[in-house]
């Protein structure tokens, strides 16, 4: 096996839940005996939706700002992202009094591009390719000397990922499973180390759309493999493994499933209604899984990491359009 440098380990996981407590939100566990009785476990929902900026990306953001030393914090961060991860970087950034600079395909949500400015940061537009996206990023960090913080695939991010399913052993206490979705791999990662370190009897599972499937066909044939025409409601889970997410996954994951679009929608929907949490598609993989009878979990104490709540009101995917 290829050695991978720079792996994070259970060590840091804990580092980085002293390092950002006081900048992100210790989010509630919920519970719903409606989704107990439809999926025949007992669930615990760790709601990271309620996060800060509305996404467990808070929590990655914050520890790789926060653990920057003064002279590389001086100039600033910078990252390419359209998604959740853009907002995070921005908020950490403010909290550290330094610029962020983030590169957003021209494609971008308007909601998104406001949120990311709304905290404080230089938004640059690019064309909606991934070289496009690389290449502007480049020219940022040159000109600026900004630190590029990897939405994913870097240390202090999975590390600090990781807090979330610490948090959420803490309060539920020993689970026999955690479920996470899966897209560029920084969550599942992250909760791998931290179930290793405080439950090694927990078994972690990722999760994934059939659509967007390339966590799964990865793991299955033991190198990574690219997702390249990823089709799902899921948008956060388009991005392909990283290669430092995937030698965590590989090591400590007990597998990965894949779920159809319309069991998203279905267990979206489902934990609007039963549970009255806001959530976004990706957000209900998990779920889907249990509704889907993909995993074997009757009886048993399973988490789910709520993973976002960002959610755009105009585009609700059981909304029925009229002209």
């Amino acid at each position: 096996m290829i050695e991978i440098p720079d792996l994070p380990t259970f060590d840091d996981v804990l580092v980085a839940a002293a390092r950002i407590a006081a900048a992100v939100h210790r989010t509630p566990v919920h519970t719903c005996r409606t989704l107990d009785s439809m999926t025949g476990s007992r669930l615990f929902l760790k709601c990271e939706n309620l996060q800060k900026v509305g996404a467990f990306k808070a929590r990655g953001a914050c520890n790789a700002v926060l653990s920057l030393s003064d002279t590389e914090a001086s100039h600033g961060v910078a990252t390419h992202s359209s998604g959740n991860h853009a907002a995070a970087l921005a908020f950490a950034a403010g909290l550290r009094g330094i610029p962020a600079h983030v590169v957003m395909p021209s494609n971008s949500r308007a909601v998104k591009k406001a949120a990311v400015t709304g905290y404080g940061a230089r938004v640059l537009e690019c064309e909606p390719t991934l070289a496009a996206r690389e290449s502007m990023l480049a020219e940022v960090v040159r000109n600026t000397g900004a630190v590029f913080i990897h939405p994913y695939n870097d240390p202090r991010v999975m590390a600090g990922q990781g807090t979330a399913a610490l948090e959420l052993l803490a309060e539920a206490g020993p689970l026999d499973a955690i479920l996470t979705p899966v897209g560029g791999g920084g969550l599942l990662s992250g909760t791998c180390l931290a179930a290793a370190g405080v439950s090694p009897g927990t078994a972690v599972w990722g999760t994934e759309p059939a659509g967007a499937d390339d966590a799964f066909r990865s793991l299955q044939q033991g190198r990574l493999v690219p997702s390249l025409d990823p089709r799902t409601i899921a948008d956060g889970l388009r991005t392909s493994l990283g290669e430092r997410t995937f030698a965590i996954i590989r090591q400590h994951v007990r597998g990965i499933v894949t779920v159809s679009e319309q069991s998203i929608v279905m267990a979206m929907r489902l934990v609007w209604e039963r549970a009255k949490l806001i959530i976004e598609p990706s957000s209900a993989v998990p779920l889907a899984a249990l509704l889907e009878r993909k995993l074997d979990l009757g009886g048993q104490r399973v988490g789910i990491i709520l993973s976002g709540g960002n959610v755009d009101l105009e585009e609700l995917p059981w909304a029925t359009k009229t002209d």
